[in-house]
Parts: C-alpha cells; structure tokens; sequence
C-alpha cells in the first residue's frame, strides 16, 4: 500500500446550470433569472476538481462517460484546465451529457432537474479497473451510487455492476470509496447493499443514511440515530463510515469519532451545492496520507466550509496551504 499513490474519481460527470432567481413561480408564472454560472458537477467530477484545487501534486485520475456535445466538451475542458489527465473518460454518441437545472433561492433553498443521459449509460467496461491499478493508484472513489443508471442495477443474485467494479478494484490491491446521493429511489436500500461488503470507506449524510438502513435519523444533530444507522452499515459490510451533516460528522471505524462542523455567517454562503463532496475530498487526501482521523475530519470540514463560499460545486476550494493557513 505504501508503494501505491494517487486517487482514481470514478462514477458521476455532470454540467451543472445554476440559476439565481427571485422565488418559485406558481403554475404557469414567470420568475427572473438574476444570475447564472455553469459549473461541472457530480461524485467523482467534485471530488477530482476539488483534490486538483489543493494543488499537491498526487496523481488524481478521472473516470467516467461523457456525450459528444456541447456539454461533455466543458467537463474535458474543465479537467485539462486543472491540469488532469482525460484518457479514461470515454465519449459516447448513445446519449447527452448527463445535466443539472438548479434553480436557487438565496437564503431558502435550491431545486434540481436532473438530465442522467451518459451517466445512465456508465457500465463496467468504462472503468479499466486493473488498469488504474497497474499505474500504482491507490484509491479508488466511485461516487453517486443510486445515480447511475445501470452500475446501480440490482441483479438476480443481488449484486450490482457498482460491487463487481468495487470488486475488483479491492482484489487490484486499491482501497474503495464510496459516496451516495439522496435520490428517493424503491432500490435505494438494495443497491447500497450489494456494494456494501466492497467498500473500505463510505461516505453519506443523515437523509442517505436513513434510506440505506431504515434507521430512523430525526436531524442533523440526532448522534444516536446517525450512530444506529452506521453501525447497521458496518455490520453489514462496510470498513469504515464516514456519517457528515451540517452541524458535524461521524467516523465509525473501530470506535466513533465525532467533529463539529465549521461554524459559518449565513450571509457569507453563496451556494451549498458540492459542499458534501468537499467535505469528501478532505477525508480523502487525509486517508490517502496516512493522517489521524481527527485531522482527516479537520481538512474535510474546512473544505467544506470553503465550497459554501462558491457559486458553483468547487470554485470556492483553494490550495492546501490556504485552506489549513
């Protein structure tokens, strides 16, 4: 393990439009776009971003399916533009590039209309697994489990296209990680447990934590429920879980760690889109590193905090250096 370095982001590759606007119309009324910014989005395109913006050095490798159009051409500009490598993201005539609408509401909340086009069609073939493994990775990241389409597709033997990939990448010698969306899907529960036995470390927040156990978890600060429902999902398989909401986050390893999040000015928030895959990010350069967990959860929580300050999901993320200065 020590002889491996770098981080493969494999999964979700999405163009996030978003818009600024005044409120939510009524049926059929007109509301003003005040502002708008497009940015990439999705698990593995936030998490690689994100690690790029630290400005380190480690080998971050991107994986996933893009459409030959308008908008699969931003996500390849954007990572040449952080400097990352494009040679395993495939592009594909079958579909558009999976896109998001996101209308928000300063100080009241944010919507999605979500387009999965490529994202759907991401199958096993797309990631070289044992290739990625040969060039000395060490991580491997597969983030949205439950948003895509046919890696989350529940088989006859109640295992998915996702845990065959995590397979591999655990018998390739790369620890796996693993991060969830709340989709308020009927497969939610199944999918996240045909993978669960494959994942080293999982991350999720309470409202994901709630669908994959049935545990009830009442808030962002309910401990004893988002510990109920970690301990259901280590049982079941999983190493480590990394539980994070907005008022803190939980590490469910050998014992439970928790951290207060990074207090913030309401007013000094600009989008909270992305700060969850931030937060991500941090635990995972942490781990990458070696670092204790109260250190991992330190990084993770201050990344977070920063992409808050950003319209889109990783403009507000800055070197390492700034971010723990």
């Amino acid at each position: 393990m020590t002889a491996r370095r770098g981080i493969a982001c494999a999964g979700n590759w999405i163009v996030d439009i978003v818009h600024s606007i005044d409120g939510w119309p009524r049926k059929s009324d007109l509301v003003h776009i005040r502002a708008e910014t497009t940015g990439v989005g999705g698990g593995a395109a936030n998490v690689a971003l994100d690690l790029a913006a630290f400005a380190t050095g480690l080998p971050i490798v991107p994986v996933g399916l893009v459409g030959r159009d308008l908008h699969g051409q931003t996500v390849l500009t954007a990572l040449a533009g952080a400097g990352l490598p494009t040679r395993h993201m495939a592009v594909t005539d079958a579909a558009l590039t999976a896109h998001t609408h996101v209308m928000t509401v300063p100080g009241d909340s944010r919507t999605f209309f979500y387009y999965p086009g490529t994202n759907d069609l991401l199958a096993e073939a797309h990631v070289p697994v044992e290739v990625l493994a040969a060039q000395g990775i060490k991580l491997f990241y597969l983030g949205y489990l439950n948003l895509m389409g046919e890696m989350d597709r529940v088989g006859a033997d109640g295992t998915t296209p996702a845990s065959h990939v995590l397979r591999r990448a655990r018998a390739a010698g790369m620890v796996t990680c693993v991060d969830l969306v709340s989709a308020d899907t009927p497969e939610f529960r199944q999918t996240v447990e045909a993978a669960l036995p494959q994942i080293d470390y999982l991350f999720l927040n309470e409202v994901e934590a709630q669908r994959a156990t049935g545990c009830p978890v009442t808030g962002p600060q309910d401990r004893d429920g988002m510990l109920r429902a970690a301990r259901q999902l280590q049982a079941r398989g999983a190493e480590t879980v990394i539980l994070h909401t907005e008022r803190l986050s939980l590490w469910l390893g050998d014992r439970p760690l928790w951290a207060d999040s990074t207090r913030m000015d309401p007013a000094g928030i600009v989008s909270p889109v992305g700060a969850g895959d931030a937060f991500c990010a941090g635990c995972l350069y942490g781990i990458h590193e070696g670092w204790t967990v109260d250190r991992c959860l330190h990084l993770a929580h201050c990344a977070a905090a920063a992409a808050l300050r950003g319209a889109t999901a990783t403009d507000g993320i800055p070197a390492l250096g700034v971010l723990l200065g």
